[in-house]
Order: structure tokens, then C-alpha cells, then sequence
């Protein structure tokens, strides 16, 4: 915290601090003691009603202190006694340094002005203090970073304590301070120690007896004890912004310590630790068969790769201290993406070459790297703007000295761009990691063949490891809670994505009402605004309205002629083209609608981007435009979008500010910095003592509206009062943030108030109630046009009287080194481009080298199918013939099989009209027969003598001797008539025969007939005709199918 002010200005009345971005507190320059003093021992005075173990535990900690102070001098001076390690360590700030992520909840506590010095007192060290606490003592704890035994002891001594002593709590600014602890009744020190030695701090449990209660613990050098002081503060809400103070001392300590690391742990050459310096550099390929080494971020130095092009990995092995060790050779290098990755998840690199540098002072290691391998997938992907990734590296060497091989790990953050990314801006600055490798003898082994001795490693650590053991956050402070993470986000160096943030689609049911009933009168008369639109829109527009109210309010409601333009415009070409291309993969990455490359978001704003560049010929595209257009394409189809984008350039007069090299622009500069000295004047006298001036801070503001980092619920806010009130808006919601941000900004430096302007500053507005609170509060400031237009006319007089008053030889200057810029930039222009040229020249002449012989390898193929295309059709003619033939057979056979059919069919016709004839024949025969028989019965009963023989015997049987005559007639009736019978029989036998014979004929035509169609089925199925089908598939003609030839009769068929 840097501390600019006098005693005059922290001198003022306590004040109560109601949220977190007005909070007020008081920095005070206490004072140390006189020189005379300083051999004198503090005496301690403790009002501890009565606690004999308060009393000894504050004189414990008054020991301890003036015990470190003799270490750490001590230390200084080079001696090595027992106690000098952990004194040293302490002393240096390696130890217990957590750097806390404590929530900052909206505070209400009272600040009390500084503790009266007098002139005997010279200034010691800058601090916060805080009033209205109270000491309720402290205890010994066993696990210093144990939350849970921190607040039972917490509960202990809130418990016992019956008369707490009010006190006044001192927590330094800066890294070198102290804790104190002050007596209000008599202002006298009750305990002092410096920051560093503070292990972790803890408050009370919500909902508990010790809510308002918090407490930390500190360390005693050269002993196991650790003391834990409890505090209660009388308003409740402010222990959050006492624990955000002792978060901010530890983190300046920790920064502080890690210089102090590297004085406190470089060795002497006589002792056993040995420092490497151990350098990485990335190269990659350039496409003209050289490796150039990748440039790194110049804040951050992460490495920035690109995406799939063949690198190397090149590692750098230098000793700096002690005896010179002989590194023979290099295991392994290995590579990983992530950090504190297990040996197994390394994978080894191919080795290219390894050996001393060229003045044999370093080892030098160089492994190929491909990165399309399916290992590296994660350092080969398109790395998020809000992400980040680590890779690690390892080299396993072979020192002569040493028994096993030595693994330097070296962790870094990279960042993967696309293949053509263009990189302006970058560091060269080598990657160097220092390592501390302590080393004993080996017993038991024998000397080297050098005569030197053998040596086992005892630790290698490398120095930031030693720094991050600094700044870790205490173990025993258990999970954060959502807040705290929101802390720790904001104090994060990460940016906030352009396009982050829910915006909530929810309205109450009565100003959907209200708004309903204003857009149906609006409807009614789209002429004029109706009443009581400025104070709907001063609230918010509901979400599911944003479309149509921002629309009627741009005017562009029922805009069909600039519609008509736009399908217009959409398919000219534009000169912009490229640059549009660059910047709408950088518009709203986190947005989903716009995050997918080639996606319908990504199209529809390169559309409208470019139409505009085509419409507005004078302005053409410039950067920033697209994140407005983003906006509304979040609400509206892409031709309504490009409407409104119009009416916002040319109606609001968003465009002026890109006209006449940005004049209109630092006219609203110097208006912005007019209001901060009216209503701002302490923040515009810091600004003005830190030569920040507007343009630093506000471009994006106005040039942007406020699209391109804040978060999209503020965002909408600000561009419904945009399209109701003007651009004057912009004012009103600049000097809202300046307000809220005031005490922030006050105690930053210049880098410091950049870094809040780009990176907490949007932060702050990511909950949607924070974001409305500063709407209102920028929606109640004044700013009035008047005024303004006052401003105008100032800045238009300062400028006439500081042209009337320039020197033109001073102008010509000015003018000369605008032209060499643009110059030197145009020059870096066309050697990007030239280069560019270059490259897809010799790109092109392989992709046609690669052409050329593709096309000889298909005119071979092509002679060779033409051959077998030949060969083909001489084979098809001589099938096609066979075809014929075989046809002819098939027809000759089929015919001849048709006769048959023919013939036995008759055949078998007549003998079914014989059988029939034969038939009716015997039918007729046994009527007549039966008529004759009939006919004799009847003249044998007429016979009287005949009768009586036939009915007494049954028989007709004449006597033998009187009727011999009549039986031989008889008898040869009989004869005759059984011989016609039995001809008749035998007749009919005959014919029975032959008609079975013609079946059985037929049954033997039907069964040859059904044999030769299966042959003729399956001479079509057969591999001849498939292999004709094939031939005429290949040589592009589509053939029928041909019979195949029954196969020979065989022996004995008819």
C-alpha cells in the first residue's frame, strides 16, 4: 500500500464504513524508538484481570522478538551456531509466509484517527490500525495451522475472558513491518512482532458466540511453542476487512522474502551446496528449414506456441558456485504437459544433440518435439483466453561425480495460438530456472579416476519451489468458501474474458406489466416517446424485450430500405477483410454464441463488421466496433443488429470519436477529467501526481461503451440508457466507477491503477446486484449538458492557443515522428507480409512439385488401364460370339423341347378320348346286358315248367333227358355271352394299361422338361455370366445377362 498523504490528511474523523468499495481507514507512519533507547529493554504491562498465563505468554512474546532480532543479526555477520538456520530461515521470510485468499465482506467499522506521536518518536513504518477491538488473550497451540484447534482455543478464551482489554491493533503496509498491539487507556505497546512471523489467521463461525471474534497465530523462534491471540471486535462486519489487511501484509512479505531467498541461500565454495542455472528455450519451425525460438509474453513470460509445427527443446546446463562438477552426459529429456506430474505421465523426447556450449562453460541439450503426437494433445489445442497451461520439462544428467543420474524439472506456462498467429508485441528474455543441489560423501566408495571424491545427493530444489513454499496458503485454513474464491479471483492477474456473465431473464410480474402497457401506446404513436420511458429504462429493460425496446429507440423499428442495403452490402468486398477475420476470434471468446470458430455467432458479426466497413467508407472497420455488434447480435437477428449498429454510429455520434485522429475523443478525455476535478478532486489530484491521465484508463470506455471487459448484465444496462439518454451516458456511469473505486485507486500506484482499471475494476460487477447498484448510483450523478458544452469550448480554446503557441519547427517534428511510426509500422507490415509471400510461394511450389508427380504417378495408371481396357473389350467380343452360339443352342434345344411337349400332349389327349369312348362302350354294354338278362328272366317265369324248376331249386336247370335240346342252346348263349365278357374285360384292361403307359409318359416329359429349365436357370447364375457382367462394369457399359449352355445329354436321356 503506498502512503503519499500527511498527517494532516490521515488525521481525520472516525468514520463508518458501510460497503466494501467505500471502506475508510487511516494510515498512520509510526514511530520507532529513540537511538538511545535501543540497548533498553521494553518493559511489558498487561492489564490481564487477573490471568497469570495472559501475563507470561505476553512476555514470552517480548523474548522471542529481541531473540530473532539477535539472530537475525547474527546472520548477517556470518556466524553459524545452532539456533542460525531457523533464524535465518525466518529471518529471510522462507518460512511460514501463507499468502491468505480471505474474503472482504462489505464492512461497516469505525476508524479512529492515529495514536498521538510525539517528536521523540521518529517515524518507524507505515500501518492500518484498527479501533473498537478487543483483546481477549492468548494461549499456546500445538498445530499453529490447525483451524479447528484455532477456534476451539478461540472459544476458550472468549469463554474465560471477563474483563477483555480494549486495544488498538496495528497491521503494517509494508514488508519489513510489525504487528502491534496498543493499550487504548494509556497507549502503551503490548506486543510487537514482526509480520512474517503471523502463521495464519481464522475468524469466528457465523451463527456462533465468536462470529465477531478472529485470531492468528505467531511463531517463537528456536522453540516448538506457538502462540494464538484472540481478538473481538465490536462491529462484527469489520473483521473481514482486518483479515483483508493481514492477507495484504503477507502477501508484500512473501514479494519481499524472495529476494532474501536468493542472498540467504547462495552458498559459499567451501560449503556442500552446489547452484545450477538451468535455462529453457522452445524453437520452433519457420518453414524455410530453420528453427527460431518462440517469443514469450512480456509481463508474464509465458512461452507462445503454435499450434501443430515440429519444435525443438533446447536446455541449458550452467554451475555457478562451488567446486566444478564434470557432467558427462545427458539420460533423457523429457516432457509433459501440467505440473507436479508423476514420473511415470513424462514422455521421453528423441535426442537430437547434447555437449558443451562453445565456451565450454554450459551443457547444452536438444530434443526433438512432435507436438501432433496424441501425448501432447493438451499443449497442441487452442489455449483459452482465460485458461492457462503448464508445461514440465525434465533433463536426466550423468555427473561424474555424483552416483546417480541428477533430474533438473523445469515447470512453465505456455500458451497455444493458432499455426498463422502474428505476434507484435514480446520478450526475449531466456527461461532460467536456479537450482540448489547439496551433496555429501559417499562412504564406502572409492575415488574417481580424477582423484575426486564420490558424492550422494541429499535434496535438489529448485529456487521457486523455495518461493512458492513462501506464499502457499496455510494448510489448516480448510476450503474456501464461494466468496473467498471471488477474492482471490479478483486479486488474480488473469483478465476478465469479454463476454462473461449470466445475465437473469426474470422480471416481476408488475414492471413486465408496465412496460407492456407502455409499448402498446408507444405502438400507437411510434412518433413520439411516450411518458415514463426514462424511468423504465433507468431500471433495465427486461431481457425478453431488449430486441424491440432497443429498436424503437434507435428508431430503426421499421427500417426496410436499410435492410434491403445491408443483403447488399454483405456481398461486396471489403479492404478490411483480414483485420475483421482477426478480430472476431478475439470478440466475446467466452461467450458460447461466438467461442466456436466458423460458428453461426462468429459468421453473423463477421457480416455485419463488414458491411459497415463497406457502408461507412470514411471510418471503414476499427477495433473495438465488433464487440458492439456483438451486443446486438445477442438480441436481434443480424440484419436488425446491423440497424441499430448504424443509428448508434451515426445518430449518437459513436463515429465522431474514430474522425479527425481521435480529436472528438480526447475532447470527451478532458471532459471526463473536468467532472473528476469538480466532483473527484482528491482522486483527479492523485491521478495528476501519478501522471495518469484519462486516456489511459477511458479509451475502451467510450470507444467501446463499455462492451469490451465488463461484465454483459452491466453492459445491457448501459446500452439501454445509451439509446434512451445519448452518449452523455457514458459520463454519468465513468465517474460511477470512479466513485466506487475511489479508496482503491487512492492507494495505488501507477502500474497498480492500471492493473485495477484493467483487471478488478470489471471484476467487481460480475454479480448481477453489483452491477445494478452502480446503474443507479450512475443514473443519480449529475452531469449537465451546460456544463459539458463549457468544457467543449475550453478544450477547443486550449487547443487553438496551444497550436497559436507551438513552435512548427516543434510540429513538424511531431508530425515527422507520426509519419516514421507509421512508417516503421507499414515497413513491419509488408516484412510480415513479404514474408508471408515467401512462405506460401515455396508452400505452393511444393504443393505443386507433390501435383506434378501425383499426375505422372495417375498418367502411368491411366496408360495402363487404357492397355487392360483393350485386352477387356477383345475378351468381351470373343464372349459376346460364344454368347451367340450359345443362344443359338439354347433356342434349337428350347424349340425341340416345345415339340415334344406339343406331341405328348395330343398324345395324351387321345388317350384320354379312347378311355372315355371305351367307357360310354362297357356302360352300354352292361344296360344291354342287364335288358337281355331281364328279358330272359322274365320268359323263364312265363314258362310254367320253367318256373317251377327255378323256384323249387333256385336255379335255372332244365331236366337232362326232356330238355336236353334247350340246354345246349342254353349253354351256348351262355358261352357266347361270357366270351364277349371277358373280350370286354380283357378290352378294357388294355385300354387301363395304356392309359397308365401315357401317364407315365407324361410324368417323364414333365420331369426332362423341368430338368432343362433348372440348366437353363442356372447357365444364366452361372460364373460365365458374371464374369461378363464384370467386364462390362469395367468397361463402362451395362451388359445383359447371357444363358450359360445347358450341359451335354446325358447317355440314355431322350
Amino acid at each position: 500500500m503506498e502512503v503519499k498523504t500527511s498527517f494532516s490528511k490521515t488525521s481525520r474523523t472516525s468514520e463508518t464504513v458501510s460497503t466494501l468499495i467505500n471502506e475508510e481507514f487511516v494510515l498512520v507512519h509510526q514511530q520507532s524508538e529513540d537511538t538511545s533507547g535501543k540497548d533498553e529493554k521494553p518493559q511489558l504491562k498487561v492489564f490481564s484481570n487477573g490471568d497469570d498465563q495472559l501475563e507470561k505468554a505476553m512476555e514470552e512474546i517480548l523474548r522471542d522478538s529481541e531473540k530473532d532480532q539477535k539472530d537475525s543479526s547474527a546472520l548477517q555477520e556470518g556466524s553459524r551456531d545452532a539456533c542460525s538456520p531457523a533464524a535465518g530461515d525466518r529471518s529471510a521470510g522462507q518460512t511460514y509466509q501463507p499468502s491468505l485468499h480471505l474474503v472482504l465482506d462489505p464492512s461497516t467499522t469505525e476508524i479512529s484517527a492515529p495514536r498521538p506521536s510525539s517528536p521523540s518518536e521518529p517515524l518507524e513504518e507505515d500501518s492500518v490500525l484498527f479501533n473498537k477491538l478487543t483483546y481477549l488473550g492468548s494461549t499456546k497451540v500445538s498445530a499453529p495451522r490447525n483451524e479447528p484447534e484455532a477456534l476451539h482455543a478461540m472459544a476458550n478464551m472468549k469463554s474465560s475472558s471477563r474483563a477483555p482489554l480494549p486495544v488498538t491493533l496495528y497491521v503494517p503496509n509494508i514488508p519489513e513491518g510489525s504487528v502491534r498491539i496498543i493499550d487504548q487507556s494509556n497507549n502503551v505497546e503490548i506486543a510487537s512482532f514482526p509480520i512474517y512471523k503471523v502463521l495464519f489467521c481464522v475468524r469466528g463461525q457465523n451463527g456462533t458466540s465468536e462470529s465477531d471474534c478472529f485470531a492468528f497465530t505467531e511463531s517463537s523462534c528456536g522453540t516448538e511453542e506457538f502462540q494464538i491471540h484472540v481478538f473481538s471486535c465490536e462491529i462484527k462486519e469489520a473483521v473481514s476487512r482486518i483479515l483483508y489487511s493481514f492477507s495484504t501484509a503477507f502477501k508484500r512479505s512473501s514479494k519481499q522474502a524472495s529476494d532474501h531467498v536468493k542472498d540467504f541461500v547462495l552458498p559459499t565454495p567451501d560449503s556442500d551446496v552446489y547452484t545450477f542455472s538451468v535455462s529453457l528455450e522452445v524453437k520452433e519451425d519457420d518453414g524455410k528449414g530453420n528453427f527460431s525460438p518462440v517469443p514469450k509474453d512480456r509481463e508474464k513470460l509465458y512461452f507462445k506456441l503454435k499450434q501443430g509445427i515440429e519444435k525443438k527443446v533446447v536446455i541449458t546446463v550452467q554451475q555457478l558456485s562451488n567446486k566444478e562438477l564434470a557432467i558427462e552426459r545427458c539420460f533423457g529429456m523429457l516432457l509433459s504437459p501440467g505440473r507436479n506430474v508423476k514420473n511415470s505421465d513424462m514422455h521421453l523426447l528423441d535426442m537430437e544433440s547434447m555437449g558443451k556450449s562453445s565456451d565450454g562453460k554450459a551443457y547444452v541439450i536438444t530434443g526433438m518435439w512432435n507436438p501432433n503426437a496424441p501425448m501432447f494433445l493438451v499443449l497442441n489445442e487452442e489455449t483459452p483466453k482465460d485458461k492457462r497451461v503448464f508445461m514440465t520439462v525434465a533433463v536426466d544428467m550423468v555427473v561424474t561425480e555424483v552416483v546417480e543420474p541428477v533430474r533438473f524439472l523445469l515447470e512453465t506456462v505456455v500458451r497455444v495460438y493458432p499455426a498463422n498467429e502474428r505476434f507484435w508485441y514480446f520478450s526475449r528474455k531466456t527461461f532460467t530456472e536456479t537450482f540448489y543441489m547439496k551433496l555429501k560423501q559417499s562412504e564406502g566408495k572409492s575415488l574417481t579416476s580424477a582423484g575426486d571424491a564420490i558424492y550422494e545427493v541429499v535434496s535438489l530444489q529448485r529456487e521457486s519451489a523455495r518461493e512458492e513454499e513462501l506464499v502457499s496458503p496455510a494448510s489448516g485454513g480448510g476450503p474456501m468458501s464461494s466468496s473467498q474464491e471471488d477474492e482471490v479471483e479478483e486479486e488474480s492477474d488473469n483478465e476478465l474474458s469479454s463476454g462473461t456473465g449470466d445475465v437473469s431473464k426474470d422480471c416481476p410480474e408488475k414492471i413486465l406489466y408496465s412496460w407492456g402497457e407502455l409499448l402498446g401506446r408507444w405502438h400507437n404513436n411510434l412518433v413520439a416517446r411516450p411518458n415514463g420511458l426514462s424511468t423504465l429504462v433507468k431500471s433495465g429493460v427486461p431481457e425478453a424485450l431488449r430486441a424491440e425496446v432497443w429498436q424503437l429507440l434507435a428508431g430503426c423499428h421499421d427500417s426496410q430500405a436499410m435492410l434491403d442495403k445491408y443483403r447488399v452490402l454483405i456481398t461486396m468486398d471489403s479492404a478490411q477483410e483480414s483485420v475483421i477475420t482477426r478480430d472476431i476470434h478475439r470478440t466475446f471468446p467466452a461467450h458460447d454464441y461466438f467461442k466456436d470458430t466458423e460458428g453461426d455467432g462468429q459468421e453473423s458479426l463477421y457480416k455485419i463488421c463488414k458491411a459497415y466497413s463497406v457502408y461507412d467508407e470514411d471510418i471503414g472497420y476499427c477495433q473495438g466496433q465488433s464487440f458492439l455488434a456483438a451486443v446486438l447480435l445477442l438480441h436481434m437477428p443480424e440484419e436488425q443488429a446491423f440497424c441499430v449498429f448504424v443509428k448508434i454510429m451515426y445518430d449518437y455520434g459513436l463515429r465522431e470519436l474514430y474522425r479527425n485522429n481521435f480529436e472528438d475523443l480526447h475532447c470527451k478525455f478532458f471532459q471526463l477529467e473536468k467532472l473528476m476535478q469538480e466532483q473527484l478532486p482528491d482522486l483527479y489530484s492523485h491521478f495528476s501526481d501519478l501522471n495518469l491521465e484519462a486516456h489511459m484508463y477511458a479509451s475502451q470506455w467510450f470507444l467501446t461503451l463499455f462492451t469490451a471487459k465488463f461484465p454483459l448484465c452491466m453492459v445491457f444496462h448501459i446500452i439501454d440508457l445509451l439509446l434512451c439518454e445519448g452518449m452523455n451516458i457514458i459520463f454519468h456511469v465513468a465517474l460511477a466507477l470512479l466513485k466506487t473505486s475511489k479508496e482503491d485507486l487512492l492507494q495505488a500506484d501507477f502500474e497498480g491503477a492500471l492493473k485495477f482499471f484493467r483487471v478488478q475494476l470489471p471484476k467487481r460487477y460480475r454479480a448481477e446486484e453489483n452491477a445494478r447498484r452502480l446503474m443507479e448510483q450512475a443514473c443519480n450523478i449529475k452531469v449537465p449538458t451546460k456544463k459539458l458544452k463549457k468544457y467543449e469550448r475550453e478544450y477547443q480554446t486550449m487547443r487553438e492557443s496551444q497550436l497559436q503557441q507551438e513552435d512548427p519547427m516543434d510540429r513538424y517534428k511531431r508530425e515527422n515522428r507520426r509519419l516514421q511510426e507509421a512508417s516503421m509500422r507499414l515497413e513491419q507490415e509488408n516484412d510480415d507480409l513479404a514474408h508471408e509471400l515467401v512462405t506460401s510461394k515455396i508452400a505452393l511450389r511444393n504443393d505443386l512439385d507433390q501435383a506434378e508427380d501425383k499426375a505422372d504417378v495417375l498418367n502411368k495408371e491411366l496408360l495402363l488401364t487404357k492397355q487392360k481396357l483393350v485386352e477387356t473389350e477383345e475378351e468381351k467380343r470373343k464372349q459376346e460370339e460364344e454368347t451367340a452360339q450359345l443362344k443359338e443352342v439354347f433356342r434349337k434345344q428350347l424349340e425341340k423341347a416345345e415339340s415334344e411337349i406339343k406331341k405328348t400332349t395330343a398324345i395324351i389327349a387321345e388317350y384320354k378320348q379312347i378311355c372315355s369312348q371305351l367307357s360310354t362302350r362297357l356302360e352300354k354294354q352292361q344296360a344291354a346286358s342287364k335288358d337281355e338278362l331281364e328279358v330272359v328272366k322274365g320268359k323263364v317265369m312265363a314258362c310254367k315248367h320253367c318256373s317251377e324248376i327255378f323256384s323249387k331249386e333256385g336255379a335255372l336247370k332244365l331236366p337232362a333227358v326232356s330238355t336236353e335240346n334247350k340246354g345246349i342252346e342254353t349253354d351256348d348263349e351262355k358261352d357266347a355271352l361270357k366270351k364277349q365278357l371277358r373280350e370286354m374285360e380283357l378290352e378294357l384292361a388294355q385300354t387301363k394299361l395304356q392309359l397308365v403307359e401315357a401317364k407315365c409318359k407324361i410324368q417323364e416329359l414333365e420331369h426332362q422338361r423341368g430338368a432343362l429349365m433348372n440348366e437353363i436357370q442356372a447357365a444364366k447364375n452361372s460364373w460365365f455370366s458374371k464374369t461378363l457382367n464384370s467386364i462390362k462394369t469395367a468397361t463402362g457399359t451395362q451388359p445383359a445377362q447371357q444363358p450359360q449352355p445347358p450341359l451335354p445329354p446325358k447317355e440314355g436321356s431322350t
